[in-house]
């Protein structure tokens, strides 16, 4: 595996799945269902270019199992990638060590915190985030930092050796259609030209969905990746995978016309 900040530059943004909230439902009961690895196949099929998991300390989703399943099923899609997330200093460092996914997006989440709501605090985090991406690098893992949209950090990110931010895109979902939805943009838009001239990649998700995805992507340069969960599995609920990876993949593909 390569520690760099792409393979896909020059080419149309890829999609991956966050299957967080299928394990979410599938949870409430002893059933089994709905299947995650199932799930995970079909948007495969459909056209996914990742998987991406957020294995929490109390498994009140992705559990460990999960992480190993659908680990040993990328290994049957060689052209799609694996991406594990979540906080290095709580549970996510043994699966990276053992499974040496893809990419590892370090999210600086508290054990508790419902879902990610921020990003990592320069320079206030460097110093103890510094060891953990000399590791996962060490492991021939694509290290991904979680980061608000913030211009000025991103020299600094790219100072500890990460190869990529995923912007936290929470901000704009809220602001789109709304009057400030162009002010908010244009920071992301600055954040990112600021992470390309530094000499990182771009990724970026958070309540990114079938209506504000595309403007996103237009306004915003160099997104190599975009981590859709929530909004994805809810429109699967009415449309079925297959059908909701393909609009996806619509918005992503319009985005570039």
């Amino acid at each position: 595996m390569k520690t760099s900040s792409g393979g896909r530059a020059g080419t149309r943004t890829a999609l991956s799945v966050n299957l967080n909230k299928v394990a979410l439902v599938r949870n409430t009961r002893h059933l089994g269902i709905p299947s995650v690895l199932r799930a995970a196949t079909l948007c495969l099929e459909a056209g996914a270019h990742g998987i991406t998991v957020h294995p929490r300390p109390d498994a009140r989703h992705i559990r460990a199992e999960d992480v190993h399943v659908l680990h040993k099923l990328l290994q049957s899609w060689p052209r799609a990638e694996f991406n594990i997330e979540g906080n290095p200093f709580h549970n996510l460092m043994d699966f990276v060590r053992e499974l040496r996914p893809h990419q590892c997006t370090l999210v600086p989440d508290s054990e508790g915190q419902l879902t990610s709501d921020h990003g990592w605090a320069f320079p206030d985090d460097a110093d103890r985030l510094q060891p953990v991406i000399d590791e996962i690098r060490s492991l021939g893992v694509r290290v991904s930092l979680f980061m608000d949209p913030q211009p000025e950090a991103m020299a600094a990110v790219k100072a500890l050796g990460a190869d990529r931010v995923e912007l936290y895109t929470e901000s704009y979902a809220s602001a789109y259609g709304t009057g400030s939805k162009d002010s908010v943009l244009r920071a992301f838009a600055a954040t990112a030209q600021a992470a390309l001239e530094a000499g990182l990649g771009v990724n970026a998700g958070h309540d990114l969905n079938q209506d504000n995805l595309t403007a996103f992507l237009r306004s915003v340069p160099g997104v190599q990746e975009v981590s859709i969960g929530h909004a994805l599995v809810s429109d699967a609920l009415e449309s079925g995978y297959a059908a909701t990876v393909k609009a996806y993949l619509r918005c992503i593909a319009a985005a570039a016309e």
